[in-house]
């Protein structure tokens, strides 16, 4: 009979604390979101929730701008970090720095600098609602930095760049085709992977939003907290489930790919 080994024991004690940790406050919202009726278990608080008009509106804009964020991102780190990888490898070091600043620099700093410059002429972008919806989405990009830009320099790495630029160039390809013919394809898992976690953060991004006076879903998510009891917590479970559904996506996603590369490899 095997014999279990004391480290491989202690391995599962610390797995096991670390899913108590992580499920007990889940499973404490869950129950306590099903019993906005008396006495009984139930799915009151989410029917009022899906039912609140103003959700829906809160999501929808969210979600607008989430894709807008992620557009934005796109078309910014994909050239940058390809030609830095490609001509400036030195300068590496420094571009991960910068996408870093979010983690270091609090939002609420970051907002006030947003309308300390372009609330005034001539950089004034808070005079009209789609004016400020530019200057929201200037911000989820930049808090998408750290996110966007690991999954693209992960992609990037992941592959050999040079030798598939010189051989397009030998084909006679330009830069462009180079660019969104080559390149893009071959980040194709690295950017969904990005764009997935981009937009369950600014899904639940409260402060620019809010100081911005924008309908989105974090500022709705804590009035709501302000004024009801399981609502709020019928919310975080809907937003726990978005998230792990960006999450499945990404793991499906990435596991195609790889199968489809074997495949490939078989043949």
């Amino acid at each position: 009979m095997a014999q279990v080994k004391p480290a491989s024991l202690w391995a599962w004690v610390w797995f096991g604390l670390g899913v108590l940790f992580f499920c007990l406050p889940l499973y404490g919202t869950l129950d306590f979101s099903l019993r906005a009726t008396k006495g009984e278990l139930g799915f009151t608080a989410y029917e009022r929730v899906l039912s609140d008009p103003e959700f829906l509106q809160a999501f929808l804009f969210s979600a607008r701008m989430a894709i807008f964020t992620i557009l934005t991102s796109i078309i910014i780190l994909v050239p940058t970090a390809y030609w830095v990888h490609l001509k400036l490898p030195r300068l590496r070091p420094v571009i991960e720095l910068i996408t870093l600043l979010p983690f270091v620099i609090p939002a609420i700093v970051l907002v006030f600098g947003l309308i300390r410059l372009y609330s005034r002429p001539p950089l004034l972008m808070t005079d009209s609602i789609f004016k400020t919806d530019i200057l929201l989405v200037g911000g989820y990009v930049i808090l998408s930095f750290p996110y966007m830009y690991r999954a693209i320099d992960i992609g990037l790495r992941a592959i050999d760049i040079r030798t598939l630029t010189e051989a397009a160039q030998s084909l006679g390809a330009n830069w462009y085709t180079i660019l969104f013919r080559v390149i893009f394809p071959n980040l194709r898992v690295a950017i969904i992977s990005g764009a997935l976690i981009t937009f369950a953060t600014v899904m639940g991004e409260l402060i620019l939003a809010s100081f911005l006076a924008r309908p989105a879903l974090g500022p709705y998510m804590a009035e709501l907290g302000r004024t009801k009891a399981y609502e709020p917590a019928a919310l975080a479970m809907i937003s726990y489930a978005l998230t792990l559904v960006a999450l499945g996506l990404i793991s499906l996603i990435s596991r195609g790919t790889v199968s489809q590369q074997q495949m490939s490899g078989a043949h």
